[in-house]
């Protein structure tokens, strides 16, 4: 909700399905991201100098006002000026932790496990059952060691979330599902949104090799980094499939379609 209190404009947020350890790490980013200058809502202070309330039993924040427009569809500078944001995200949260990680959901094989297992016993079916089963051998074939540098990744690019003033990135919005994981697993969002049209399993390359330049002129991608690209973007079509865990059947089903197509590369 937009608040006016003296001429100024306010956002009023209530998390209906966050708990407040959520709320309070998504609060934590937001003010370390603020103090660098970083283009993101202000989360406002309490009297008591924290940031969330609870209203019925549903934590609040209240946010400043930031001006600029989301767009359909970004033209090439307003996406360059994504991909930089982004860029510069994660330089200021690499290896960056906070005591409220632990109530985010952040994105890894062992959650991804969970999430496809919780999936397959909701469903409850034979092929859910045997979706499980191909997921679990999909995350075990990863190779993601834990020196692949980590910090805070938005993880959610839909281009409502991105307001610009002209060609310029005003303001990311929309912490609610930025999480601890891969750096990588951003880079990976943004070569998704760019190069792949839909239902096509493998990128344009040409496209992913544009997103990918055009990080590195930011931050630079470690070796590690360079070489487990993708495993960490197999990672997120296997999170992805587990968001669409009911669509089609376990020999025919979009992700599986993508991995098996960026294994036979």
């Amino acid at each position: 909700y937009i608040i006016e209190i003296d001429k100024k404009r306010y956002v009023y947020r209530q998390y209906e399905n966050r708990s407040e350890g959520s709320v309070m790490f998504e609060t934590d980013i937001l003010e370390h991201l603020v103090e660098n200058d970083f283009p993101c809502p202000a989360p406002i202070s309490r009297r008591d100098g924290t940031y969330v309330g609870s209203h019925h039993g549903k934590p609040y924040v209240l946010f400043s006002f930031v001006e600029g427009e989301p767009v359909k569809r970004p033209n090439r500078k307003q996406w360059q000026h994504l991909i930089e944001t982004v860029a510069k995200l994660h330089s200021l949260t690499e290896g960056y932790t906070s005591p409220y990680e632990r109530h985010r959901l952040n994105y890894g094989p062992v959650a991804c496990l969970e999430l496809a297992s919780d999936k397959a016993t909701q469903l409850g079916t034979d092929d859910a059952a045997r979706k499980q089963a191909w997921h679990a051998d999909a995350v075990a074939a990863l190779n993601l060691p834990d020196t692949i540098p980590r910090g805070v990744c938005h993880a959610d690019f839909d281009f409502s979330n991105v307001f610009y003033k002209g060609d310029r990135l005003s303001s990311l919005l929309d912490f609610d599902d930025a999480n601890a994981t891969y750096l990588l697993f951003d880079l990976v969002g943004l070569i998704e949104h760019w190069s792949y049209t839909h239902y096509d399993p493998l990128p344009d390359f040409k496209k992913a090799r544009e997103v990918i330049r055009e990080y590195t002129r930011h931050r630079p991608l470690t070796e590690i980094e360079r070489y487990h690209l993708l495993d960490v973007h197999k990672l997120s079509i296997l999170i992805d499939c587990v968001w669409f865990f009911d669509r089609g059947s376990t020999d025919n089903f979009y992700e599986r379609t993508k991995i098996e197509a960026l294994d036979g590369m």
